[in-house]
Formats: C-alpha cells, sequence, structure tokens
C-alpha cells in the first residue's frame, strides 16, 4: 500500500503536469488571474490593468489513512505511517498547470474585466476505501493474523486528468457611494485526456488469518476507464502532448464547465455620489464574495470500457494486483471466480469536482489584511468523478503593490487537522504552499508546493487610491 501511494505520488507529479487554491497569495490584491480561479467576479475594478500569466503549477496530496514523517524519505517505503483503522480518503496527488493566461481591465464605469485562460488538472482520489480492503488489493503477499468480516459500501477510485480553456468576464454590477457589487463568470470548454474509475456500492468480506484469500459476496462493482489499462491511466503520467490533443486535436473527452460569482465591497474612498469617478475599488475595509466552481462534466462517448461485476467468489491480494492492469485482465478474473461479470462500451460522464467558495476579507491597519475562505464540496461522491474535501482558512497577509507575505491556517475536514502554509509575491512572480508541516514536522497528513510567474501592468491611479488607511 505504502508502494501504490508514492507510486502514484512520485510518477504523477515529476513526469507529468504540476492544484489547490493559492491561499497564500490568491486572496490578496495584486493577483489577480489567480485570485480568478477563486471567484471570477474578483477581476473587475483589478488593480492591473493588464496582467500576462506565463506559468503557474501546484501539485499535492492529502489524506486520513496515515501520516508522512519526512518527506525525504518518498521513495523508500518510510515516509508513510498507516494510523487510521476506519474507512478512508486520500487525493493524491491533486495536480495543477496553468498556461499563459491573459486579463485585461478597463477604466470604464462598469469596471469590466474581460480574461482568457487555459490550465491542465488531474485529480487521482480514493473516497471511503476500507485499509483492509485497500491493503489487500494493492499488496500482492498481503496476509491477516486474524480472521475478520467487514463490510464496505459506497467507495470509489477515480484518477482523472483533463484540460480547460476558459473565457471570463466581470463587472461592477452596483455602484451605491462605497458600497459596490461585482459580479463574474467563468465559462470553459472541458477536454478529456484519461480517467479510469472503479465504484463499488456493496463489498462483504470475509478474511482467512494466514492466507491471501478473501470470500467476497453480495458484490456490487463497476470498473470504467477510457485507457487500456491503470498504467495507462495513472503511473504513464500526462505529458505535453496529451494536454495540446485534448486543447486543439481529437478528443477523447469533452464538455463545458463553468465558475460563477459576486462580490460586495464596502469602499473606504467611495463618495455618497454613484458613478463618482474618484471612486475607487482599489481600497476596502471589507469586502465578502460567494462562488460556485467547476460545474460541469465531460463526456467520454467512445473507447469507454466499462465492467459490473455482481455476486460471490474467493479473491486474492496477489489476483487483484495482477489483474487490475487492464480491464479485459480484471474482467476475465473475476469470471474465473464465480463472479458476474458484464462487460460494454458506453458513454461515460465524469463529473468536475464543484464547490461553494465563500470569502471575506478586512482591512485591520494599513497593509495589513485578514482573509477567511470556506471552500465546501457540492460534488456527489456516488458520481464518476472527483471531489474536495471542506476546508477553512484563515490568512493574515501584508500586502503591496511590489510583494505579499501571507501565512494561511486551514482546519481539513477530510483529516480533521491543522495545516499552515506560507505565500510569497514579489512583483509577478509567486510561490509557497497551503499546506507545509510536513517539511517541518511528523506526523502530517498531506503537503502541497505552488510557484508562478506573470507579467503585471498597473493602472495608473490617482494620489490617494490604492493608498492605505492612515
Amino acid at each position: 500500500m505504502k508502494k501504490l501511494l508514492f507510486l502514484a505520488f512520485v510518477l504523477f507529479a515529476t513526469e507529468t503536469i504540476y492544484a489547490q487554491r493559492y491561499l497564500g497569495v490568491a486572496t490578496g490584491e495584486y493577483s489577480a488571474i489567480n485570485s480568478m480561479f477563486l471567484n471570477p467576479s474578483s477581476i473587475s475594478g483589478s488593480r492591473e490593468k493588464v496582467e500576462i500569466n506565463l506559468f503557474a503549477f501546484n501539485v499535492g496530496v492529502d489524506n486520513n489513512l496515515g501520516t508522512f514523517t519526512q518527506l525525504s524519505n518518498v521513495g523508500n517505503g518510510n515516509a508513510f505511517n498507516v494510523t487510521g483503522t476506519k474507512a478512508f480518503s486520500m487525493l493524491a496527488p491533486v495536480a495543477d498547470i496553468r498556461l499563459p493566461a491573459v486579463m485585461v481591465s478597463l477604466n470604464d464605469p462598469l469596471k469590466q474585466s474581460f480574461a482568457f485562460s487555459i490550465r491542465a488538472r488531474a485529480i487521482i482520489q480514493l473516497n471511503h476505501f476500507d485499509p483492509n480492503l485497500f491493503n489487500t488489493a494493492s499488496s500482492g503477499d498481503h496476509s491477516a493474523n486474524d480472521n475478520y468480516e467487514f463490510n464496505s459500501t459506497k467507495f470509489n477510485l477515480t484518477a482523472h486528468a483533463w484540460s480547460e480553456t476558459g473565457i471570463s468576464y466581470a463587472l461592477q454590477a452596483m455602484d451605491m457611494g462605497p458600497h459596490k457589487l461585482k459580479v463574474g463568470i467563468t465559462l470553459k470548454y472541458l477536454g478529456g485526456i484519461d480517467y479510469l474509475s472503479i465504484k463499488g456500492n456493496n463489498l462483504d468480506v470475509s478474511y482467512k488469518a494466514g492466507s491471501d484469500t478473501f470470500y467476497a459476496r453480495n458484490s456490487d462493482l463497476e470498473y470504467a476507464s477510457n485507457a487500456l489499462s491503470t498504467r495507462n491511466a495513472v503511473t504513464d503520467g500526462i505529458k505535453l502532448s496529451d494536454i495540446t490533443g485534448s486543447l486543439f486535436g481529437s478528443k477523447q473527452g469533452s464538455g463545458f464547465g463553468m465558475d460563477i460569482g459576486a462580490t460586495y465591497i464596502y469602499d473606504i474612498n467611495g463618495s455618497d455620489k454613484p458613478g463618482d469617478q474618484d471612486n475607487s475599488n482599489g481600497v476596502h475595509r471589507v469586502k465578502a464574495s460567494v462562488a460556485v466552481t467547476d460545474i460541469g462534466a465531460i463526456n467520454y462517448k467512445e473507447n469507454n470500457y466499462v465492467v459490473n461485476v455482481t455476486g460471490n467468489g474467493n479473491i486474492t491480494g496477489s489476483g487483484l494486483s495482477d489483474n487490475f492492469q487492464s480491464w479485459e485482465k480484471f474482467r476475465n478474473y473475476m469470471v474465473s471466480n464465480h463472479f458476474t461479470a458484464d462487460t460494454g462500451s458506453k458513454p461515460t460522464k465524469l463529473h468536475m469536482p464543484t464547490a461553494l467558495v465563500v470569502s471575506g476579507d478586512y482591512q485591520v491597519y494599513r497593509h495589513f489584511y485578514v482573509n477567511a475562505i470556506y471552500i465546501a464540496n457540492l460534488a456527489n461522491r456516488q458520481n464518476y468523478g472527483n471531489s474536495y474535501y471542506n476546508q477553512l482558512t484563515i490568512t493574515p497577509r501584508y500586502d503591496r503593490k511590489l510583494f505579499t507575505i501571507g501565512l494561511p491556517i486551514t482546519y481539513s475536514a477530510l483529516a480533521s487537522d491543522m495545516k499552515v502554509g506560507f505565500g510569497f509575491r514579489f512583483s509577478g512572480f509567486f510561490m509557497g504552499s497551503d499546506d507545509m508541516l510536513a517539511l517541518m514536522s511528523n506526523n502530517q497528513h498531506g503537503f502541497n508546493f505552488y510557484m508562478g510567474g506573470c507579467v503585471p501592468i498597473f493602472k495608473k491611479a490617482h494620489k490617494d487610491q490604492f493608498g492605505p488607511i492612515e
């Protein structure tokens, strides 16, 4: 099991594209394109007249099965300790690469902004897996010292990689003196690259001590993929040709998506006269926003292999390990062990990790701010596709035109633990982590890292515009 976890992490992260939220810098006042992925309305009235994103990547892992001891031990089998005994969930990894993008903000009364963006994303996710079942299925020589029985229901594994081409538009919909309301939307064309998914509605398992065999009854499993093998979908990685093909060439799958959001601002420089051109959205005492991100799905219409498994039979851990590599071997193995396996090719819909994003930002003093953001899952975890886990993050930050420093502190509902990160921006270069304690201490459930660069061209402002509260 340790080998499987780190194989997924190391190969996927290093050989492919490099998905979290960039919370150390994305909630700041000088990071328009990064903030757009949290809420598309945020680019209206941005401080940048033009922002050109050159590149950005993010990769991370998170789970509630076990903890990391030392990230330096990744690959030698000693860096991960299994501590959980109940059904667990895992993101290993979540990966995101943001390709060249551009945002243009107008100085008209409506404070309209437009953006064009390209990104590629990948998520390997196990949700509500029984540790015993996972240990048995992922290790070819696993055996138990005791007899045990367990029931595993509503578990799934999804590995999915896709690209997104987005067009964003935002404007100021309300101007009542110091009170402003901005709205925005991002429309996305989604290009499917590869996916593999297993849904388990039910599996009753009896295990015999000292053996590698378990008896499964009342089985109701579904295996689906557009890749010929798990190696194609997971360990071969996503190459640049896969991304460009999903953007410009023939698609494995396609679909449409959307982000939509609104932002309220109490503008401290706003006059009592609506539409006053001396008003500035650059300085706020209070800002509150709400968005729904990643609405949509990708339809895979061709080359889909689906195996439905029902019935009772004996299975070994080594048998699963040896025959899980392709849908055909998996089907033949299950049939040979007296299960019923119906095979076919049919369209499959992979749902996006839809989430609710609620945020509040408060200017404490001059360039010091504090941001609170709550991210809640809205996706049905029993559908094919991926989902995120709820989190609450508080980010104090120091924010100026030249640089930003942020310290995101997160409570994660996945592992019921606290995470601490660090974000730094100097002009157009930024880097950081939303979860970095695994670098400094033991027993952490996750880790992520992001880095990127952009070219910001800031708006010219009046002397008192975009300035601090004295």
